[in-house]
């Protein structure tokens, strides 16, 4: 993985950790937060796609979409996780 690759990754991150706590009201985690929420949810919406029968689009506002669906489904998750306790 060469630099560039790892740089789109952490924007991809970001973007999606961000929109994604948007969307989801009371989440904020900050730059490192939502780099790490976002790609979290990239390896959910990864995971979670193909199983659907989704088909995963390529490009990077494609990625951004994918990433802030894995994002949501992870922060709603977390939502009723933290509810039930």
């Amino acid at each position: 993985m060469g630099i560039e690759s790892l740089l789109v990754f952490l924007i991809v991150g970001a973007i999606a950790g961000w929109l994604a706590g948007v969307l989801v009201k009371g989440y904020g985690f900050g730059l490192i937060g939502n780099i790490v929420v976002g790609i979290v949810g990239a390896f959910i919406a990864g995971w979670l796609f193909p199983r659907l029968g989704f088909g995963v689009g390529g490009g990077f506002v494609w990625a951004i979409i994918h990433a802030t669906i894995g994002a949501v489904i992870l922060l709603v998750l977390l939502r009723l996780v933290k509810s039930a306790t």
